[in-house]
């Protein structure tokens, strides 16, 4: 089933994508994470380019995000007063985002870009899953609780001026904070294809020190809207959108998110984010081989 890419010029095997789509999705049911951290290095693995995979992996992240933040806000699990100062800092991270992945476009570096920002990120985070899955798994084994984390925000939140009362969040912070924090992941999501969910959610709890049951539902109402202008923005500057691509990863990540869903209700949560952890550490392994593997044939002859 071989479908032509428009934006990527080249032709893939649709069920490839669709199925690249699906375990994407798997994933998100299964985690409780958008699968966009995942959706690019493994398009980027199957031949795709980095800038076409990170521009179409934006906009599946866009409507893998719509039912998740309705389901959120319905049972009342969104702070819309601190996910639209968020929303206002990633629209802004979205046009500096912009900007930069032209200028490493010009530069011919983005690619190489990319890939560096994937390993630091999914090796950094990775890691600190790992480091947590182990510990509480050895506390459940040793029978010693681990002791409770307090609910509180970094003592540079506390310093910035100009305070607003976040209800929903039980907070009373200066917006810069999350305006900063929403602007940081707006760019990310603009240069690597991502959500933003698997920075902006340990953030938001260590950081800003919200409430955990609004957490998720924000950090998708955030996502839903950044990915939508990231989408735009893509489409406006970079041309780097293929709506075809989108759509066979959209039609996968679908179904496979309900499946994950099911299956995360009967496996231990500790398991699944330790399984999460040893995937998110193997990509980045397999991204940081990839920078410095040398090719059997260096150079290639492309069509002009």
């Amino acid at each position: 089933m071989d479908v032509y890419l428009p934006i990527a010029n080249l032709s893939v095997n649709g069920l490839i994508i669709v199925g690249l789509g699906l375990l994407t999705g798997l994933l998100s049911g299964m985690f409780g994470v958008g699968g966009g951290f995942l959706t690019t290095p493994l398009m980027i693995f199957y031949g795709i380019p980095p800038t076409v995979a990170a521009a179409s992996a934006a906009s599946q992240v866009t409507g893998a995000s719509v039912s998740g933040a309705f389901a959120h806000s319905r049972r009342g699990g969104v702070d819309y007063q601190m996910g639209g100062v968020l929303v206002a800092g990633g629209i802004i991270g979205t046009g500096i985002g912009a900007l930069l992945f032209n200028l490493l476009e010009r530069l011919g570096q983005i690619d190489t870009v990319i890939n560096i920002l994937y390993v630091v990120l999914l090796g950094s985070i990775g890691s600190l899953m790992a480091r947590e899955s182990i510990q509480t798994l050895r506390a459940e084994r040793t029978g010693v609780p681990l002791p409770a984390r307090k609910r509180r925000h970094h003592p540079l939140v506390a310093n910035l001026p100009m305070r607003w009362r976040f209800y929903r969040s039980g907070l009373y912070i200066s917006p810069l904070a999350p305006l900063l924090l929403g602007m940081a992941t707006g760019i990310l999501t603009m240069l690597m294809g991502i959500g933003g969910g698997f920075v902006l959610v340990p953030a938001m709890l260590y950081i800003l020190g919200m409430s955990a049951n609004v957490v998720v539902g924000t950090s998708l109402f955030q996502i839903l809207f950044v990915t939508m202008a990231t989408t735009m923005m893509h489409a406006l500057t970079t041309k780097a959108v293929d709506i075809v691509l989108a759509t066979l990863l959209l039609v996968g990540s679908v179904t496979g998110a309900q499946i994950g869903a099911q299956f995360a209700q009967k496996a231990s949560p500790v398991k699944l984010r330790l399984l999460l952890a040893v995937i998110v550490l193997m990509v980045a392994l397999r991204m940081a081989l990839g920078l410095g593997y040398r090719p059997d044939e260096i150079y290639t002859v492309a069509p002009l």
